[in-house]
């Protein structure tokens, strides 16, 4: 169900950028973070009326960006008839209170912007389990600061998600809501586990599909797989992975998955809470990197994802950089060896990209039929853990294979090898 509807007026908001000598790159805020801002926005159903971005030496401890500007922003919000004031930077939670105090209006950080997209796109039970999660984590340092927030909960942009009857419960009882949840969300890993275990006696290689949010990622899947998955022009459209099969060469097939998206600031309790999905990232056998190479950003929005890959302990993971959306682009950048232009709408460069998938998983598949003596079940039982097995006969003379294997165990058992079925 959409979130906007006739009935729900658009929630206007200002939104307010700090920047700081002693932030780190990753924490300021700057014209393109704000447009990045007001991209979230609009992605959660809300309206930019306004902008202001503020320099200083050092944050204040009160109202994050001084009480001079902050009753500037107030006179802004209410010129604008905004009812939202939302800062690109995190705030604490007597920060918030205290521009609240100061504004009249309800303020959001980047942090609850992100939270509130994610609560309207999780549709699968365990993508929302995760994203309650992050709720909680979010809010349970923030209660006493919370203040007009709190009254509005289910009200609108940054309300979305727990519910007031359970925000007026007491710490102890969201922690205990915290904990249920990473039990349940450790469930959804063993059975993760379980199925990598699955995965790996089928031997079908993991290539897990990654980049910045709105780069192309699901568009891909769809090009590569049809798989039919809704692929949308906004940020975070894909939370819920989706995994199918494809095959890229005659002896060679894969599980292609599709990933949530990343993007600059985004809030630790979401990697956290989402951890379920993207450690599976530590287990793929190759990453597509997909950047969209359209985005004058990209060189950013791509070393954003490098950063968040080396978060999760999946930097030793081999990967391809897929340079998407080529056909928006009037010039194309230089690319490494290994890497692929290409463009998931019209499909250019698609059979590149199934080539280096395969090159770069390395495996060297080479499909034989064997013919295995009775006496040498040690044979049979390797090619059963080590090779991808197609059919299996029980004849006269011995065991009838049919097998997709690496160099190495192709070269074992050549003395095997039958040229007729």
């Amino acid at each position: 169900m959409e979130f906007q509807s006739q009935k729900t007026p658009i929630e206007r908001a200002i939104l307010v950028g700090l920047s700081c000598f002693g932030f780190d790159r990753e924490e300021n805020s700057d014209e393109r973070t704000m447009e990045e801002l007001k991209a979230l926005l609009e992605t959660a159903g809300g309206e930019c009326t306004g902008m202001a971005l503020q320099h200083r030496p050092a944050p204040d401890a009160r109202t994050f960006i001084g009480e001079g500007k902050a009753e500037e922003v107030r006179q802004l919000a209410e010129a604008n008839e905004a009812s939202l004031i939302i800062f690109d930077n995190e705030l604490s939670p007597s920060q918030m209170a205290n521009l609240e105090e100061l504004t009249g209006k309800t303020v959001l950080d980047r942090s609850a912007l992100i939270l509130d997209i994610f609560a309207q796109r999780a549709r699968t039970g365990e993508g929302k389990l995760q994203v309650e999660l992050a709720q909680y984590q979010y809010i349970l340092p923030r209660l006493s600061g919370l203040g007009k927030s709190l009254s509005r909960l289910g009200g609108g942009i940054g309300t979305r998600g727990p519910g007031e009857s359970k925000l007026e419960s007491d710490r102890r009882h969201i922690r205990r809501r915290i904990d249920k949840l990473r039990q349940d969300l450790e469930q959804v890993r063993q059975v993760r586990s379980v199925q990598r275990r699955q995965r790996k006696k089928t031997e079908l290689p993991m290539v897990a599909i990654v980049g910045y949010t709105n780069a192309g990622k699901s568009t891909l899947l769809n090009r590569l797989t049809g798989a039919g998955i809704p692929a949308n022009d906004r940020l975070f459209d894909t939370l819920d992975p989706t995994t199918r099969k494809k095959r890229i060469s005659d002896t060679q097939e894969i599980l292609l998955s599709d990933t949530v998206g990343f993007i600059r600031k985004l809030p630790h309790h979401l990697i956290s809470a989402f951890k379920a999905t993207l450690e599976e990232l530590k287990y793929a056998d190759l990453l597509l990197h997909v950047v969209d190479v359209s985005d004058p950003d990209w060189e950013l929005h791509a070393q954003t994802v490098d950063a968040v890959i080396k978060q999760l302990g999946a930097e030793e993971i081999p990967r391809i950089r897929v340079y998407n959306k080529i056909d928006r682009c009037d010039s194309l950048p230089y690319i490494a060896a290994g890497d692929v232009m290409f463009s998931a709408k019209t499909g250019q460069g698609e059979a590149e990209l199934l080539r280096a998938i395969e090159k770069a998983l390395g495996r060297g598949k080479h499909q034989m039929q064997l013919l295995i003596p009775y006496g040498d079940g040690a044979a049979l039982d390797q090619l059963h853990r080590e090779a991808q097995v197609l059919a299996t006969e029980y004849r006269q003379e011995g065991v009838w294979v049919d097998a997709i294997m690496d160099d190495k165990i192709c070269g074992r058992m050549q003395n095997y090898a039958v040229e007729n079925p």
